[in-house]
């Protein structure tokens, strides 16, 4: 396996047209607290005419993107030079995290994000799965991860049995039976006469794999007053909401639900109107693509889809929050 130094050498002298930058080991590395050397493996070079330390990951598994801001800011902080974080694949999620973060990384042959120098180099992007990046439907994602949330983790399970506690069509089922199987992430078999998948990786690495197929649940939101319990629909925490109920992140102004496209349409009919902005007394309705029930008796929506639902969110706060759930999930 090429060193991710060598590698780093070659592509910077591939896309900047210069000369392969002599790496070097850090002087000062020793005065680092063990757990960032434990993390890192500190390269120091020069590009472009200024000193840069290379964060070269140690492990295989991925950190909190979170914790990488801070870990490089505490070494930048000693080092009084730019930090560029070094891996050998990152997701669409993770760059786009790390850019509004701005923190400097680099992807060998495929992305340079130095902002200190006012470098940002794309080219294509690899992702940990070999499987074709394509985008999962609303139900093939309620399946996916209502199957990843079972208790205990079973490597096999019945798709039909997912399906109809989610209220999905023999038609929705075989169409999502094929989505998973073309995507790489679960094999079809038979168990005599009953068609099952089973998915040879962890639940983490099933997840990590999915990521850039899956999208945000939520269509679009509405401002209503605060009458969910009148048109009796459940109340099941979402958004900011549902986040501030597992960790610690404060409350928000405003409480936020999750509905489905059917507690909608009732709700509609039961004659719930839309305010034109938030109001004394209103909440935020979110409207779902798939049942936002995947989880049952936690009044809340479940950690997979409140995370998707709010990656893109730029209040810091939020990512950090996102992060600690991340700790929180049952793998």
């Amino acid at each position: 396996m090429v060193k991710l130094d060598s590698a780093v050498q070659r592509y910077l002298h591939q896309v900047l047209g210069i000369a392969a930058p002599q790496v070097r080991p850090w002087a000062r590395e020793a005065e680092l607290p063990y757990f960032l050397r434990d993390a890192f493996q500190f390269n120091e070079m020069d590009l472009l005419g200024h000193p840069v330390l290379l964060a070269i990951d140690r492990k295989t598994d991925k950190p909190l993107l979170g914790e990488v801001r801070v870990q490089l800011n505490k070494v930048r902080a000693l080092a009084g030079q730019p930090v560029l974080y070094c891996t050998s694949a990152l997701a669409s999620y993770e760059r786009r995290r790390l850019i509004e973060q701005k923190v400097p990384f680099i992807v060998p042959g495929n992305q340079l994000y130095l902002p200190d120098l006012g470098i940002d180099l794309r080219e294509y992007f690899r992702y940990r799965s070999s499987a074709v990046a394509v985008t999962l439907s609303p139900a093939a994602q309620a399946m996916l991860m209502a199957a990843l949330l079972r208790q205990p983790w079973q490597t096999e399970w019945q798709p039909s049995a997912v399906a109809a506690a989610l209220g999905y069509t023999p038609m929705t089922l075989s169409r999502v039976v094929k989505e998973l199987t073309a995507a790489g992430i679960a094999t079809p078999f038979t168990l005599g006469r009953t068609r099952c998948l089973r998915m040879a990786q962890t639940p983490q690495q099933i997840w990590e794999q999915a990521r850039p197929m899956l999208r945000t649940p939520v269509k679009r939101s509405v401002w209503v007053h605060d009458g969910l319990a009148s048109v009796g629909q459940p109340r099941l925490l979402a958004g900011l909401s549902a986040l501030a109920h597992q960790s610690m992140l404060g409350e928000p102004k405003w409480p936020s639900y999750a509905l489905s496209p059917a507690q909608w349409r009732a709700a509609t009919q039961a004659g719930v109107d839309e305010l034109p902005e938030a109001t004394a007394g209103a909440c935020e309705w979110q409207l779902w693509s798939y049942s936002p029930a995947l989880l049952a008796g936690t009044g809340a929506v479940d950690p997979l889809s409140l995370t998707l639902s709010l990656q893109d969110n730029p209040d810091e706060r939020v990512q950090l929050a996102l992060d600690a759930l991340k700790e929180q999930l049952p793998w």
